[in-house]
C-alpha cells in the first residue's frame, strides 16, 4: 500500500502496527509530529498503547524503563537536546538490556539554538549501549522501525535500538512510502514475551541493582556480549523483512556502485541519495566512484567495511557531527576498520551539513574531484560548504 507521506508519519505508522504496550514521550522539534500522530492514534481508538504525558525527555525514557521493566513492549522519540536530557537514562536502559526502540529525529545540538539536521544527537549516544541504525529516507525510517523492534527482543540481543531520520530533511518532507498490511506488519513483529517482568509476582526478581567492584565488569561484559550478537540478528531480521516486503535488504550497509570503485564516499543518513546522484553523474563521465551507505552504525561492522574499501585508492568519510578535538566519529571508526589491512586506502575526514546546511549534488562531485590529489601525508581533516 503505496502512501505519500512525511517521515514522521512513517514512523507513526509503524508504531500503529507494532502497537507496543507503553508510548512515553514529550515534544520536541523536530520530533513532536511522531508524538502528535500517535496521540492521535490512541485518541481515535486505532492503538491500545498507554500514552504517557510527561514533564520531559528525561522523565520520558525513565517512564519506558519502568514499562519495560514491568514487562511491557515500549517506544519512544526525541530529538538532540531532548536526547541529550534522556541519554543518563539510555545508559540505564542499556545496561538493564531492556530492548526499548526508540525514533531518534536527527537536529544539531546546541548552542547556539539551532533546530535543524546534524548527526550530533546521534554522535552523543554513541557510547550508550544503544544499538543504531540509520535510514537513509522515509521508505527506510518505516522498515528499520518495524525491524527494530524484532532485532531489540531478540533474547541474544535484548538492548535499546535507536532508528535515526534526518530531521526536516526526512521528518518533514512528503516521499512515497509501501506500507505493509498491518496484518503482515503484525506477524513480522510478533508477540512480545517478556523476560523476568517485574509483575511476575509469582517469580519475584531484581531490577537496578547496585553492584560492586566484584560484578560491575562482569555484568558490563555481559552487555557487551549483546552487542556482539547484534550483528548477526540485524542480517537475519533484514533477510525475514526483505521477503515479506520485496525491498533489498541485504548487508549491514548499502554499496553503491562500490565493486570497482577507486574514490568511494561513506556517509550516513539521507545525504546518501545525493552522493549517489553524485555517483552517477561521475560515473557517465568515466570516473570510478562509488559510495557505501551503513544502515547499523553501532555495532560497528568493522570487518564487512573493510572488506568493502579495501580494493579503493581513497575513501572520504563524511560526518554530520564534529568531534571537538578529533577526527569525526565515523571516520574513526572506518580508520579502525581499515588499520590491520596491509595495504589500505588513503582516507580522509569531511566535515559537512552542520546545522542544516545544505550540502548539494555539485559539492559532492567536488569532494569526489578532490580525491585523485589527496595524499597520505596530508592532514586528513577537511570541510565541506563552510566559509573560512
Amino acid at each position: 500500500m503505496r502512501k505519500a507521506i512525511t517521515g514522521h508519519k512513517a514512523v507513526a505508522e509503524a508504531m500503529r502496527q507494532i502497537e507496543p504496550d507503553v508510548v512515553a514521550v514529550y515534544p520536541i522539534t523536530p520530533q513532536s509530529e511522531i508524538a502528535e500522530y500517535y496521540a492521535e492514534y490512541v485518541h481515535n481508538g486505532l492503538v491500545r498503547t498507554e500514552l504517557i504525558p510527561v514533564e520531559s525527555e528525561h522523565s520520558a525514557l525513565s517512564a519506558c524503563v519502568g514499562a519495560a521493566a514491568a514487562g511491557g513492549r515500549v517506544i519512544t522519540a526525541t530529538s538532540s537536546q531532548g536526547l541529550a536530557l534522556l541519554v543518563e537514562v539510555l545508559y540505564i536502559a542499556a545496561g538493564l538490556r531492556l530492548p526499548i526502540v526508540m525514533a531518534l529525529a536527527n537536529r544539531a545540538l546546541s548552542a547556539p539554538i539551532n533546530i535543524h539536521c546534524d548527526h550530533s544527537d546521534a554522535y552523543l549516544a554513541r557510547d550508550s549501549g544503544a544499538i543504531q541504525i540509520f535510514a537513509e529516507s522515509a521508505q527506510e525510517a518505516y522498515d528499520y522501525m518495524l525491524m527494530a523492534q524484532r532485532i531489540a527482543e531478540d533474547m541474544r540481543v535484548r538492548l535499546p535500538v535507536v532508528v535515526n531520520l534526518d530531521g526536516f530533511t526526512l521528518t518533514h518532507t512528503v516521499q512515497p512510502v509501501d506500507l505493509l498490511d498491518d496484518a503482515v506488519a503484525k506477524a513480522f513483529v510478533g508477540e512480545y514475551k517478556p523476560y523476568a517482568p517485574l509483575l511476575d509476582v509469582e517469580h519475584p526478581v531484581t531490577w537496578g541493582a547496585f553492584a560492586m567492584t566484584d560484578y560491575y565488569f562482569e555484568l558490563k561484559r555481559a552487555q557487551q556480549a549483546g552487542m556482539e550478537a547484534a550483528p548477526a540478528v540485524f542480517l537475519e531480521v533484514q533477510r525475514e523483512f526483505a521477503k515479506i516486503a520485496g525491498r533489498p535488504y541485504a548487508g549491514f550497509f548499502e554499496a553503491y556502485k562500490l565493486a570497482d570503485a577507486e574514490y568511494v564516499l561513506v556517509v550516513l543518513g539521507s545525504t546518501a541519495g545525493t552522493a549517489k546522484v553524485a555517483v552517477d553523474t561521475l560515473r557517465a563521465r568515466g570516473m570510478r566512484v562509488g559510495l557505501l551507505k551503513p544502515w547499523l552504525w553501532r555495532p560497528f561492522p568493522a570487518q564487512e567495511v573493510a572488506a568493502a574499501l579495501a580494493h579503493a585508492k581513497v575513501v572520504a568519510v563524511l560526518d554530520r557531527a564534529l568531534s571537538f578535538g578529533t577526527m569525526g566519529a565515523l571516520f574513526e571508526d572506518v580508520a579502525a576498520a581499515l588499520y590491520p589491512l596491509e595495504k589500505r586506502p588513503i582516507l580522509v575526514n569531511y566535515i559537512y551539513g552542520l546545522g542544516g546546511r545544505d550540502t548539494t549534488v555539485p559539492d559532492l562531485i567536488r569532494v569526489f574531484e578532490e580525491l585523485p590529489h589527496v595524499a597520505r601525508t596530508e592532514w586528513a581533516l577537511r570541510y565541506i560548504g563552510l566559509r573560512e
